[in-house]
């Protein structure tokens, strides 16, 4: 039976979509494509219709995945990210949590475009979260970009942290718990230093 060209886009997509789920899970290295093609619903034979090599599906299932981790951030303040972000909750849904805590370690080994395309991602995920903190003005931007940096890549760092320790480890808790205590005391304190709006004279 052949198969629409609007079928093969959403099969194509649905791959994509089981490919990124996976990918966070066991690492690029952890899931070969016959397994993977299996877990999409679809015969080994059936990838080279869509992708040339596993290194371009790599590529794409990172940009989606990626795409999906920005887009949970949206409307949320950092202090409300990093209440998300640094939970036992995203700890343990490996696989449906953030691309970059995920992948950061195993992306660092890739090829080019895909670092590319982790380096988008990561700066749209700075992008959403700078613009529920910045105020306007050149200074405030950069101190705003500073600030969710440093939030940002300490939020990361807690969940490979945590990750690596055993799941019924209590220092799997406790770096979490650290982390994100010192994260927003941080967030916190930077706000403090923040000059008080000037009233209008009367």
């Amino acid at each position: 039976m052949r198969v629409t060209k609007a079928q093969a886009e959403q099969n194509r997509a649905h791959i994509v979509e089981t490919a990124a789920r996976l990918f966070r899970e066991r690492g690029y290295d952890g899931v070969g494509v016959a397994e993977l093609m299996a877990a999409a619903g679809f015969t080994h034979g059936g990838f080279y219709k869509h992708f040339r090599s596993k290194a371009d599906l790599m590529t794409e299932a990172s940009a989606t995945g990626l795409s999906q981790t920005a887009a949970r951030t949206e409307g949320l303040n950092p202090a409300e990210f990093v209440e998300s972000y640094v939970s036992r909750e995203h700890r343990d849904r490996r696989d449906d949590g953030c691309t970059i805590a995920a992948l950061s370690g195993d992306a660092a080994r890739q090829p080019a475009n895909l670092r590319t395309e982790f380096a988008a991602g990561i700066e749209n995920l700075l992008t959403a979260l700078q613009s529920q903190s910045a105020t306007p003005g050149d200074a405030d931007q950069r101190a705003a970009r500073t600030t969710v940096i440093d939030m940002l890549a300490h939020s990361i760092g807690a969940i490979v942290l945590s990750r690596a320790c055993p799941d019924d480890s209590p220092l799997a808790d406790e770096i979490l718990d650290v982390c994100r205590q010192g994260i927003l005391a941080s967030l916190a304190h930077g706000s403090s230093d923040q000059p008080a709006a000037r009233r209008p004279e009367a």
